[in-house]
């Protein structure tokens, strides 16, 4: 039985990203858009803790693996793409990056799926990407230009050192 409760601890954090993320899209859709800035901080603090327990505690499986990365287009794909198509002006440019941004988020977190890496990413992880949207949404401001580089940067060949 306890080991049963062990098992789901982290898989509870990551629910908490999910929901962070839904939360998020539900602020957007009301207009409070800094709230919703907030819940994408929110997600990112969860998402930071479910991993980390799952080893920490031994009870790493590929349901949590598929159930993470689920949660993180939701939360930090899909919340600051629509945060950040809230904010910017209607153009063509608005949509490519809202397009891109969730759309390469996803491909990032399928190839780190099945190669990941040790100590290091390859690519800006969705998490960081999703932060520098959030952090831009609580200023209020967002720019399609800054989007799509961080699109881009999310399927690049660029190392970046695990914290």
């Amino acid at each position: 039985m306890i080991n049963h409760l062990v098992r789901a601890v982290p898989n509870l954090f990551t629910i908490g990203n999910l929901l962070s993320g839904v939360f998020s899209i539900t602020f957007n859709m009301n207009g409070y858009l800094q709230m919703a800035s907030i819940f994408i901080f929110l997600s990112a603090i969860f998402d930071f803790f479910d991993g980390r327990l799952a080893r920490r505690l031994k009870v790493n499986s590929e349901f949590g693996v598929e159930l993470d990365s689920l949660a993180d287009i939701v939360s930090l794909g899909v919340a600051p793409a629509l945060l950040f198509y809230s904010l910017e002006p209607p153009s063509i440019f608005t949509t490519i990056a809202f397009v891109l941004f969730p759309t390469m988020g996803a491909l990032r977190l399928a190839k780190f799926n099945v190669k990941p890496t040790r100590g290091y990413f390859m690519g800006l992880p969705i998490t960081a990407a999703g932060l520098l949207m959030a952090c831009m949404g609580i200023f209020l401001y967002s720019n399609a230009l800054i989007t799509i580089v961080l699109s881009i940067l999310m399927v690049s060949p660029v190392r970046i050192k695990k914290l």
